[in-house]
């Protein structure tokens, strides 16, 4: 009977805790400025939260603020929690200071001004991320799966491409995965819309969009999956001899293959100048390292109203008021520990990105250092998907300028000598080579593969295509200058 009751009272923590786990995850995943839109509006909402940096002396007319209409209790409230908030009296002042009570005038004025700035704020544009996390909620899916079909989706770049190999997925949840589940993870956002999302290359972004109803189904399929280099190269009459398929049904089909998105990803793009406000700045200490602090100056210093708890340890407050209260206190009190969890946590992370890539400050972005998350997990003592959503859309100012905080992680590979080398050299170097040869007779892909070796980057043929598709460099035919 004992265990029953502690499996129940168990159950019914957790499912206390879930609500302040999302809230938790919530306010981690908001860059600044939509941080500071969220604290606005919980300020305009919820009457026991305060801004401790607007207190002001009360009016000479020394009115106070009528109580809030109750709103509909809890059904249940613990005795246990309303002792907790109670003792708020005690933990909150004694840290915050809520200063003297507001006039009605002055409540009122501040009101007006804190909806004219959230009427002014630009809200902070959903992102593609944001789009796809919110279908994958609708998936039925194995925990593992769905952890891997989020690490997918925050690791898509801007194209909608994924380009990760799914060994480094699993890697990065170390001890929680297999290939398989990364497959159908792979697959699980593959289904998402736009189509042709999560593909690991251009001819499985096309084939991803085909369906059986679109004319010309079977002669579009033949040419992704097997004539693509052709197409690009416009060798139409090759095609024909390969394939047997008539000329002109050919053109009609890559009229059809016009119509397909090349890049799913873009489709969330704006045109509007983009001002970014960094998360976080890196600076130069006398120690010949690196400080990193948070920018959060503008940032509303919440704190919970004094006199709102006053008004609940008073015995002679109507139940009815006492229940509101005490529901708000406690949603302030998670918004408060939510912000305050994202405050410390981001600023973990950044600080252990920052010292792994200390060679990136101190030289330029050719020495970047290869760096998974899961390292810097593990570093910081968190899961792999909290530092994913730490670094989501958050944007540190360095010496060396403003980057995002994805702009540090990336893959690698080994060199002839044995190093590890970071994917993003690999992009530089290629472009350096590029840009030192003879323009009227451009390196073919394999000469810039014996080139790369002979300066100690060993790579294979398809990276060297791959990343300079990525780069948007045409092949050597296209670059000949006559």
């Amino acid at each position: 009977m004992r265990l029953d009751t502690t499996q129940q009272m168990r159950t019914e923590m957790r499912l206390r805790m879930a609500p302040r786990m999302i809230q938790s995850m919530e306010i981690l995943q908001l860059p600044i400025m939509a941080l500071q839109e969220r604290i606005e509006q919980e300020l305009s909402e919820n009457p026991v939260l305060v801004d401790l940096r607007e207190s002001a002396p009360a009016e000479a007319d020394g009115e106070e603020a009528p109580a809030p209409a109750p709103a509909e209790p809890d059904p249940d409230p613990e005795p246990n929690e309303l002792e907790s908030l109670i003792g708020l009296d005690e933990n909150w002042s004694e840290i915050y200071d809520e200063g003297p009570r507001r006039s009605r005038a002055a409540l009122s004025e501040d009101s007006d001004r804190k909806q004219d700035a959230m009427q002014n704020m630009a809200s902070r544009p959903r992102s593609f991320h944001d789009d796809l996390i919110d279908q994958l909620s609708f998936f039925d899916c194995d925990p593992t799966v769905r952890a891997l079909a989020e690490y997918i989706i925050y690791n898509l770049d801007e194209k909608g491409y994924f380009l990760l190999p799914l060994q480094e997925v699993i890697r990065d949840l170390e001890g929680s995965a297999t290939l398989e589940q990364a497959e159908e993870a792979l697959r699980l956002v593959q289904r998402l819309d736009p189509p042709g999302v999560g593909a690991r290359d251009l001819r499985e972004c096309l084939l991803l969009q085909l369906t059986p109803e679109m004319p010309g189904h079977e002669v579009l399929h033949t040419l992704i999956s097997q004539h693509l280099d052709d197409l690009e190269h416009n060798r139409l009459p090759a095609i024909e001899k390969k394939t047997g398929i008539p000329l002109e049904k050919i053109k009609e089909a890559i009229e059809h293959l016009r119509r397909l998105n090349f890049r799913p990803g873009a489709s969330f793009t704006t045109d509007n100048a983009h001002y970014v406000i960094p998360d976080l700045i890196v600076e130069n200490n006398d120690r010949g390292g690196y400080d990193v602090r948070l920018v959060d100056e503008n940032t509303p210093l919440l704190a919970i109203s004094r006199s709102y708890q006053k008004l609940l340890r008073n015995k002679q407050t109507d139940p009815k008021t006492r229940e509101y209260i005490q529901k708000r206190i406690q949603s302030a009190r998670w918004l408060i520990e939510s912000i305050e969890q994202r405050r410390n946590t981001l600023l973990k992370v950044a600080k252990a990105i920052i010292e792994h890539q200390k060679e990136f400050l101190d030289k330029g972005p050719e020495f970047i250092e290869p760096l998974k998350m899961q390292q810097i997990a593990d570093r910081v003592g968190v899961h792999v998907t909290t530092v994913s959503r730490a670094v989501d859309d958050k944007w540190v100012q360095t010496p060396r300028g403003i980057f995002p905080l994805k702009r540090f992680f990336g893959g690698g590979t080994m060199t002839a000598d044995g190093d590890e080398v970071a994917w993003d050299t690999i992009k530089q170097k290629l472009l350096e080579i590029i840009a030192k040869e003879d323009k009227q007779n451009p390196m073919s892909d394999e000469e810039i593969v014996e080139e790369m070796g002979r300066q100690g980057f060993k790579v294979a043929r398809r990276t060297v295509t791959k990343y300079r598709q990525a780069l948007l460099i045409p092949s050597s035919r296209q670059r000949r200058q006559f």
